[in-house]
């Protein structure tokens, strides 16, 4: 398939605030991306006209519950068969900031055993409590799994920015080290909090943002198509979004979150 060709569904609701910049991303990088309400998707009943499937950030329905959890509800009440046929055919998922919050609240992620009839992890409120906007660095942890980020040298350190207040990732403590393990056993472990010279944020702040457990950014699910993380990569696209442009000599064209849309096109281009 020709990058051209890709179809790109990038979903939004209300609350929703990424979607504008997730598409354009795409659509920089030579995809056909389009913006369509759930409304619009339970309406023609189109999902499956597309090869990938994107849940950009924002607060959807204002986070009221908690995070991500109401439209995760509406998806599986409303739209429950195409998605279990687009994770069948192994289309890619990609899911974003709250994205990431809707992926675990439907049981998309982590995913150990395919979808789950209940969350198997949570994205709690932040510690310390607050909104918190940042640039943040991150190492990549995935072997080659992850079809997201199949174009990041392992151990590579990104430079992305975060924008939440409910990004703590957490697994119930009494099972907290035997899913880590499985996160590292099936290779589903794909970002993880640093500094700028990849030592580990051990859970300090603000390196590490808002408290996860064992610095989690950002997960896949054991097939490596679905992949959900905190940072925002379409904010860390071209050259002027960076924090520091200003101050530089010499400005790559590119930031480091166009690795992740190029790794997904990449693998779309191969795989068709």
């Amino acid at each position: 398939m020709k990058r051209e060709e890709i179809k790109v569904c990038v979903m939004r609701v209300g609350g929703t605030n990424c979607d504008a910049e997730t598409q354009r991303a795409f659509q920089e990088l030579g995809v056909q991306a389009e913006t369509l309400h759930l409304n619009e998707l339970i309406k023609r009943r189109n999902l499956l006209d597309y090869q990938v499937l994107v849940f950009p950030g924002g607060f959807s329905f204002g986070d009221y519950v908690r995070a991500g959890v109401i439209l995760a509800r509406w998806l599986s009440a409303e739209l429950d068969k195409e998605l279990k046929t687009f994770i069948e055919e192994n289309r890619p998922i990609l899911g974003i900031c709250n994205g990431f919050q809707v992926l675990v609240e439907y049981g998309l992620l982590p995913g150990f055993e395919g979808v789950s009839a209940y969350p198997e992890a949570t994205l709690a409120t932040n510690i310390p409590q607050g909104y918190n906007c940042r640039w943040i660095h991150l190492k990549h942890e995935n072997k080659g799994k992850c079809i997201f980020t199949n174009k990041i040298p392992t151990g590579k350190v990104l430079h992305i920015p975060v924008a939440h207040s409910e990004g703590r990732f957490l697994f119930p403590k009494e099972k907290e080290q035997q899913l880590l393990d499985k996160l590292y056993e099936n290779d589903m472990l794909v970002l993880r909090y640093c500094n700028e010279s990849g030592e580990y944020a051990e859970g300090s702040y603000p390196t590490n943002p808002n408290g996860s457990f064992h610095d989690i950014a950002g997960i896949c699910n054991r097939e490596g198509t679905i992949f959900g993380l905190m940072p925002h990569p379409e904010r860390a696209l071209y050259w002027w979004q960076q924090p520091d442009w200003t101050r530089r000599e010499q400005v790559p064209q590119y930031g480091d979150g166009k690795l992740i849309f190029e790794s997904l096109i990449d693998h779309l281009t191969k795989r068709f």
